[in-house]
């Protein structure tokens, strides 16, 4: 269990120097406990301290590595709002070594396609998860072997058998990928093959309990990189035992189950395979395999996983500079909205529809709406004047048109007072940018 703070501050050398970041050993001390400060930060505290804090400055779930740049676990809250998620689900495709050559290398040409860019951010496919079905050692590492050549993502090799595992893993140990699934029946082969090679390896159990004595087992081995899998295969079984698990980890600070933990769907409909996914994401999953490797239904769930995983406190932004909108020139229109990535890229696609070539300029409005930056001072005429005269809009077009949001016609007598220029009050709604346009602009 974690250790409270008193305890932690006997343990501290109590200079009250500050030099940790919090005025005091006693403060640091609390803040170590509840997750908000690492041991690292204390200059003076000693090897034998910092063995005995182990276990309260340690994150509650740990942060395994692997691959390309996965990242899973390394969380400390169990709600959003708390604070934030911090490392999004590692999404991976699945791959059969019981497909041919062929429909192998089909597989991993659709998998590398699978990315987009939606509102500023890419979306891309984190691994591909090769799966020993075929029962043969030889095909597997092949079929490995022809994936990794393939594709420069995250790996994860699924074998129940060592000996298939080992001849899978061995050449493409330096790929440092995610390997498993070490049981009660084989997790000494397999979590010291792990351990030789340098990876993290899936600890699977059928149940909660059964998994906690696998986890004590396998620490035994003297290796700490695991990967959790309760083994439930039903959606509504998978959501109790993610729940669970994050529960036990944050909450209760149980450190057997202190690991990430992996989900696998099991829907054959595509669409309800996405839905489920969907559940995993929002519920703790720190990595899914997936089957489907459709674009129109990878989208969604990549989205959804996104709109989870940003800060909650920091608004998706653009940057506040100057944008074009196809080949501009002298006599482009010249638009005003704010920065906050859904309304800049709803207003960008309007205007690119629109086929008139156009600049755009975003206002620092700490990546709020427009109703809300201006309720909040932050959309004003005066910030307005002066963003204009920093992004040099007045040497780049010969008109003196500016055309601000619907919902802020308020503010274009003063604004045009600042800046002399006419303000054109444009749609409430992005929606309208097009007949605006037509009407306005043509």
């Amino acid at each position: 269990m974690a250790l409270t703070g008193l305890e932690i501050y006997k343990q501290l050398p109590k200079k009250n120097c500050g030099e940790c970041g919090v005025p005091t050993c006693l403060a640091f001390a609390m803040a170590l406990a509840s997750g908000k400060a690492a041991l690292d930060t204390c200059p003076y505290v000693t090897a034998a301290a910092k063995e005995a804090l182990d276990s309260a400055s340690a994150p509650p779930i740990k942060a395994i590595k692997f691959g390309k740049d996965s990242v899973l676990g390394d969380e400390n809250v169990l709600f959003r709002h708390d604070k934030t998620f911090y490392h999004p689900t590692t999404l991976l495709i699945r791959v059969s070594d019981a497909l041919s050559d062929a429909d192998v290398e089909a597989k991993v040409q659709e998998i590398n396609i699978l990315e987009f860019d939606r509102v500023g951010l890419h979306y891309s496919i984190d691994g591909v998860a090769v799966v020993n079905e075929s029962g043969d050692a030889a095909r597997f590492e092949k079929v490995a072997s022809m994936v990794a050549a393939g594709t420069d993502k995250s790996l994860l090799l699924l074998s129940s058998n060592p000996e298939a595992l080992k001849a899978a893993l061995v050449p493409l140990a330096a790929r440092k990928p995610l390997v498993g699934e070490a049981t009660a029946e084989n997790y000494e082969a397999m979590v010291n093959l792990a351990k030789e090679n340098s990876v993290p390896v899936i600890l699977k159990a059928d149940g909660l309990d059964a998994l906690n004595d696998l986890v004590e087992k396998a620490q035994a081995l003297g290796y700490k990189e695991f990967v959790l899998d309760p083994g439930s295969r039903k959606p509504v079984e998978t959501l109790a035992n993610l729940t669970h698990l994050r529960r036990l980890a944050i909450k209760k600070k149980f450190r057997p189950f202190g690991y990430p933990v992996v989900a696998y769907t099991s829907h054959p409909e595509p669409l309800d395979e996405i839905l489920e996914a969907s559940v995993y994401v929002a519920k703790y999953a720190s990595a899914i395999v997936l089957n489907t490797s459709a674009k129109a239904h990878i989208l969604p769930l990549m989205t959804l996983r996104q709109n989870l995983y940003t800060d909650p406190q920091k608004p998706i932004q653009v940057e506040p500079k100057l944008h074009s909108v196809g080949e501009v020139n002298e006599n482009s229109p010249f638009y005003v909205t704010t920065n906050f990535s859904l309304t800049y890229y709803s207003v960008e696609g309007e205007v690119e529809a629109t086929k008139i070539p156009s600049y755009i300029l975003p206002i620092d409005t700490d990546g709020t709406s427009v109703l809300t930056a201006y309720a909040a001072g932050k959309f004003e005429p005066d910030k307005i004047a002066q963003a204009m005269e920093a992004s040099g809009i007045a040497d780049k077009v010969k008109h003196r048109n500016l055309i601000i949001p619907g919902y802020v016609a308020v503010i274009s007598g003063k604004l045009g007072e600042l800046t002399g220029w006419k303000v054109v009050v444009g749609p409430r709604e992005s929606s309208g940018i097009i007949s605006f346009a037509k009407s306005q602009l043509m």
